[in-house]
């Protein structure tokens, strides 16, 4: 799908596109956009249903023109990540190609963990784009009044979860030491563990933990060993 032309019309305080009637211009179309990320489990009627819902909202949606489509498609190949629609749209969103971004919800928008998901949200709204989720009302961003209150609690999270994920390292390293293990050079345990131990939190199965991660199923399964009980092993001598 092409993108519309709407030069012209004057940014509203925030940096967006004014909406029609709103600050005395002339009514232009806000350009929306949708990003679909499509997981290998989902099966193609359900992937259709989605974007024909989404595609729909958009008719409906009053003074709104859709210009652009971004759906990534997982293929299920261990540890290859393909996201090329979604570097692809957050290109043309610094290009002022769209206005809104609408996703289905936000873990189709991102699972890379909160912190990194609203970073990549922060970065929209750096580029004077706003965000809606189709299933998420309150995550809205295309309404001036509450699109900072909505940035706002979003990065208040995004902080206590950093803050979280940081003690829960911390906490396993101090039970690694007191077992007895001695932490040597990185094996990446210290770099995974915070991220599986909030997979685990969210009842992710090992097997997704895989895919998402990128390790091997044997690898997340040693690494969680080591976060819920770690055994005592012998001192060693790093070279």
């Amino acid at each position: 799908m092409g993108y519309g032309q709407h030069g012209g019309a004057r940014p509203t305080p925030g940096g967006r596109r004014a909406a029609p009637g709103e600050g005395g211009v002339s009514p232009k179309p806000v350009r929306v956009a949708i990003y679909l990320r499509v997981s290998k489990d989902d099966g193609s009627q359900e992937t259709d249903n989605q974007l024909l819902q989404l595609r729909g909202f958009c008719e409906g949606w009053e003074g709104r023109e859709l210009v652009a489509e971004y759906v990534d498609r997982e293929s299920g190949t261990r540890g290859r990540r393909e996201r090329k629609d979604f570097d692809r749209m957050f290109a043309d969103a610094a290009r002022n190609r769209f206005d809104v971004l609408l996703f289905w919800a936000l873990d189709r928008f991102s699972r890379e963990g909160i912190r990194k998901t609203i970073a990549y949200l922060e970065r929209l709204d750096a580029c004077g784009v706003a965000f809606k989720s189709y299933t998420e009302p309150f995550l809205d961003t295309d309404n001036e009044l509450i699109a900072h209150i909505v940035l706002g609690v979003t990065s208040y999270y995004a902080q206590q979860e950093a803050i979280r994920i940081s003690d829960r390292t911390k906490a396993g390293l101090e039970r690694a030491r007191k077992n007895g293990k001695v932490l040597g050079r990185p094996d990446g345990f210290e770099r995974w563990a915070p991220v599986l131990a909030g997979m685990k939190e969210r009842e992710f199965s090992q097997g997704r933990m895989s895919r998402e991660t990128g390790l091997s199923y044997n690898t997340v399964k040693k690494y969680l060993r080591r976060l819920e009980a770690p055994e005592r092993t012998p001192h060693r001598v790093d070279c």
